[in-house]
């Protein structure tokens, strides 16, 4: 006897389909014209939403957050170098777009606390997130017993120290994984390649040791 599927599993096997992605296609041309954070009445992805623990009644707001995707370039320099030299392109984040999302929201909702985000849709420069976020001292959210650590003063701006959990992540604290794949485990291993590297391939003596003779002679 087969057995049925749930709302919520049945919903989320929707995502990916044809008619998920052109509703989406609809839908990305109208968050374009929104505010970087925009204030929704309820979540795209009702399944994620609940897993992190929302619900629907007071004290819950859902904010959809927008972040420019790719690296981050710095300010040319004037003085003469060559193009590999100048050091302008190619430096990533330190933190990750959802964890850039949540700070956002919670710069927006000051008397907010985060409490998770995941990820909505993405276009050709923007990735979009939802962020769940609680009103600590909402009487409703005080008299929860899942809810009530909120009100802890340690659990004050959470997500500006890395107390939530792409914060975690980024920092290395999961448990699975450690700090194998966060930026700061990748910026070591550049290092230590440069550093046994000990020449520059555009060196002269590097050019040098991997001829026989001198070039143009």
């Amino acid at each position: 006897m087969a057995m049925t599927s749930s709302a919520y599993s049945f919903m989320e096997s929707l995502r990916g389909s044809e008619e998920h992605n052109k509703l989406m296609k609809v839908r990305l041309i109208e968050w374009r014209k929104d505010e970087t954070v925009t204030r929704i009445e309820k979540p795209t992805r009702l399944l994620r939403a609940r897993s992190l623990g929302y619900k629907a009644k007071q004290g819950f707001v859902v904010a959809r957050v927008r972040v420019a995707k790719g690296g981050l370039n710095k300010e040319r320099p004037n003085k003469g170098r060559r193009p590999k030299r100048m050091g302008v392109y190619g430096y990533s984040p330190g933190k990750s777009h959802k964890w850039i999302a949540e700070e956002r929201a919670a710069r927006k909702f000051p008397n907010l606390e985060v409490l998770g985000s995941y990820y909505v849709a993405e276009d050709g420069q923007h990735k979009y997130y939802e962020v769940i976020m609680v009103d600590p001292f909402h009487p409703s959210i005080k008299s929860s017993e899942q809810l009530k650590w909120l009100d802890s003063p340690t659990n004050r701006r959470r997500v500006f120290r890395g107390l939530t959990s792409s914060g975690k992540k980024g920092r290395g604290l999961r448990k699975s994984r450690g700090l194998k794949g966060t930026l700061a485990y990748k910026m070591k291993r550049k290092q230590k390649e440069r550093e046994l590297r000990l020449r520059h391939e555009a060196s002269k003596y590097y050019r040098l040791d991997n001829y026989p003779r001198i070039p143009g002679k």
